[in-house]
């Protein structure tokens, strides 16, 4: 099921990416906004964000390291 949310202004929020990324503009940023986490791609800081649950962003860590 698709939802169609508003996408949330960049200038609230508090993004930030991995201390281990390059400059090249190639990567993902997240952000907290509770109870959830937004995540959007730096070369494109005003367009779409995509939003889990914080449940769901600890378990793709956790299985991702």
């Amino acid at each position: 099921m698709i939802y169609d949310h508003p996408t949330i202004p960049a200038q609230r929020l508090a993004w930030r990416k991995s201390s281990r990324s390059s400059n090249t503009g190639e990567c993902v940023e997240v952000a907290s906004l509770a109870p959830s986490v937004l995540i959007r791609d730096s070369k494109n800081p005003s367009g779409a964000q995509l939003r889990f649950p914080q449940g769901s962003w600890h378990v793709f860590l956790s299985t991702a390291r």
